[in-house]
């Protein structure tokens, strides 16, 4: 008799996203533009988040390094707020399924199909064709077989992803067609890119023409979050602006000063309207000393809270070992699906 996934009776749609341990500290950018989001999501929606260790060995890591920074990026996510009764916080490791379903994903999938991929294109070329792995050519198929797993409704991405779910939603559809004849229920859900229209996009601050981001951004212009607030407040005080002195948000002729406004409106949920009039008359050096003075108020609890987790390692694993339970339960459900359905003798335990 085939095996049949239970009905999935949600109160709420479901979404999944995963976030690299390789940069140390969040940045700026980071938080704003992702994880503030994913705060928010785990109360309306039923939220699995991860911090995806599989998809970080693509480029070669320190064995050392790459478990402190798994440690460390769960740790600012519940120190950001995700709340492990409100979500599914998990390291991908911990859930072999991943592996598993994406060797079956990778054997659906066309070599042009994967060869399309603009992010491999960007990293192969920056890297190197002796230098780029197999792994990071097929790490778009791991990552369609992060979401199906966990039968997302929508996976929270930026405009710059939106191609990695349009492959994710091709091979689900793919694989339904194929292997679904008879079945009561498709084998996976087709997911849509939930792309947050509001959310904002921080620049560097010593070239706000390029995103904030650990690879593109100088030294100065990146702002680290666990950085001492008071180095991060002299960057925002050398933030680079305009020879101008008018405060007002036009990114084509003031990108400088529209990124400090959109940071500084976006940290205290003030309209940016409401800040160029408070600024009226005021020199950009007020504006800089004040938003170094709401950053530094913001990151002080966060610094702090992201230190007690880690100080507790034992209780930050357990947070992740609940996470992983959760997700199991769910990935090992769709994953027996997706093994019968292909064709696969059943494993007598």
């Amino acid at each position: 008799m085939a095996f049949e996934p239970s009905p999935v009776a949600r109160q709420r749609p479901r979404v999944l996203s995963g976030i690299q341990p390789t940069a140390g500290s969040f940045h700026l950018g980071n938080y704003l533009g992702a994880v503030r989001q994913w705060v928010a999501l785990q109360e309306t929606h039923d939220a699995f988040y991860m911090v995806v260790d599989l998809h970080a060995i693509t480029v070669p890591q320190d064995p050392a390094e790459l478990r402190a920074n798994t440690r460390l990026a769960a740790a600012q996510l519940l120190a950001a707020g995700l709340d492990p009764e409100r979500c599914t916080l998990f390291v991908q490791s911990h859930v072999p399924e991943h592996a598993q379903l994406g060797w079956v994903m990778n054997c659906l999938t066309g070599f042009g199909e994967a060869s399309r991929m603009t992010q491999f294109k960007d990293k192969s070329a920056k890297q190197g064709a002796d230098r780029t792995t197999v792994g990071l050519f097929t790490y778009p198929i791991l990552q369609v077989a992060d979401i199906l797993l966990y039968q997302a409704d929508a996976v929270p991405v930026g405009e710059d992803q939106r191609q990695h779910i349009e492959l994710t939603r091709d091979l689900a559809e793919r694989f339904n067609g194929r292997f679904d004849q008879g079945a009561a229920r498709p084998t996976f859900t087709i997911p849509d890119a939930y792309i947050v229209r509001e959310t904002a996009k921080i620049y560097d601050l010593q070239d706000p023409a390029v995103k904030m981001s650990k690879s593109a951004s100088s030294p100065k212009g990146l702002v680290n979050l666990l950085d001492e607030p008071k180095a991060s407040a002299k960057k925002f005080k050398s933030a680079v602006t305009d020879t101008d002195t008018v405060i007002r948000y036009d990114t084509e002729a003031k990108p400088g000063v529209s990124n400090l406004l959109t940071i500084y409106a976006t940290l205290t949920g003030t309209a940016v309207p409401e800040l160029e009039r408070r600024y009226e008359g005021k020199g950009y050096g007020a504006l800089k000393t004040d938003l170094a003075e709401v950053f530094t108020e913001w990151v002080t609890p966060f610094r702090q809270r992201t230190q007690e987790y880690l100080d507790d390692p034992e209780s930050l694993d357990s947070v992740l070992a609940k996470g992983a339970e959760k997700a199991r339960a769910v990935a090992a459900e769709t994953l027996a699906t997706v093994y019968d359905r292909v064709g696969f003798v059943p494993a007598k335990h």
